[in-house]
């Protein structure tokens, strides 16, 4: 071999690993991992690897280490990753139940119970035994590490299930929904603007469920309806009740399509463009026949300036010199008395 093929050789094994050197210290702007661990390329997201499946005989987790429970933990802190799954933990065996209960007899489907880990020593619900497509059994340690919760006294059950079909997240870019199918029937639609705190989230999720409202529509800014906390607050109601997440095109597409009402509570002011309506007996029995949509806003900002403008602003009268209550409690009041006809309890 001559001295100038040598040289040639190793220039181009030089240039070939600057170019990688180069790649490794630029990459490309359309391909970056977020701080999530959920990786963008070219403007599409793409779920890291992971061993999301279970061994069909295992019936025992010990470490919190193991590739499944990472995974399980993961679906419990990240959004994201969640989603893009279509799972979600749930905790404790009253959520549990409640959620099975409900998918079962009023809803006539199979619970959507994947996987339900039990703490060594527990006895399986006799209510779950048949609503879980597995059973296996999860150490104290791996049972505190998935729970999030320092005490695991009363936790006993963690179900690995699927997002259900009732939640639909709407995508900027889609402007036409099946409005019939997402609300079955809109005659009341609960609005949350920018609600963050999940335990009022899911406490005004309870709430909705339990006086009969139809459905409920995130606008953004709002939490994830299956953040753990939220679940926790909810008690199953996430898993009862529609939810759609969406923008102010969708929400005026849902408002033109069925004529719905727009009303917002906003605390009792003299200052700003609009006065505020008192939420009385009297009010509510003139709306009582029409289709609702109420919004709240979120806990620190209230009420974005879009809902301010497109709404009838209501209050609920209080003695003394409070400004406003926690929007949970105050939603539960709203929520209480404009039910519709059909669901009027006094």
């Amino acid at each position: 071999m001559n001295i100038s093929s040598v040289s040639t050789t190793a220039q181009v094994s030089f240039l070939q690993s600057k170019k990688k050197k180069q790649l490794k210290l630029n990459p490309s702007p359309t391909n970056r991992r977020r701080r999530d661990g959920v990786v963008v390329v070219g403007g599409a997201v793409v779920v890291p690897s992971m061993n999301t499946s279970l061994p069909s005989h295992v019936e025992f987790i010990s470490s919190p280490s193991n590739p499944f429970v990472k995974h399980c933990l993961k679906l419990r802190q990240n959004s994201s990753y969640r989603h893009s799954h279509a799972s979600v933990l749930v905790v404790g065996t009253n959520p549990i139940r409640e959620i099975t209960n409900f998918q079962e007899l009023i809803k006539g489907k199979p619970a959507m119970v994947d996987c339900l880990l039990l703490v060594d020593g527990a006895e399986v619900p006799k209510d779950l035994s048949y609503s879980s497509n597995r059973i296996v059994r999860v150490s104290s340690t791996v049972m505190k590490k998935l729970s999030g919760v320092q005490s695991i006294d009363s936790i006993e059950a963690i179900a690995l299930m699927r997002i259900p079909n009732s939640f639909c997240n709407l995508d900027d870019d889609q402007r036409e929904a099946n409005l019939h199918s997402l609300f079955p029937t809109p005659r009341r639609i609960l609005v949350l603007d920018g609600i963050q705190d999940p335990g009022n989230l899911g406490a005004l999720l309870r709430s909705a469920m339990a006086f009969g409202w139809d459905g409920v529509f995130l606008l953004p800014g709002c939490c994830d309806p299956f953040n753990d906390k939220a679940l926790r607050a909810a008690r199953g109601a996430s898993f009862q009740i529609p939810i759609v997440s969406g923008n102010w095109d969708h929400l005026e597409t849902l408002r033109n399509e069925y004529q719905m009402k727009m009303l917002a509570g906003h605390p009792e002011s003299n200052q700003g463009l609009k006065c505020a309506s008192a939420l009385s007996r009297e009010l509510a029995n003139s709306l009582m026949d029409k289709h609702l949509c109420l919004i709240l806003g979120g806990e620190g900002n209230g009420l974005s300036e879009q809902s301010k403008q497109a709404c009838e602003l209501i209050s609920i009268p209080m003695e003394g010199q409070f400004e406003s209550l926690n929007v949970s409690v105050a939603g539960g009041i709203f929520l209480f008395m404009l039910q519709s006809r059909n669901h009027r309890f006094i």
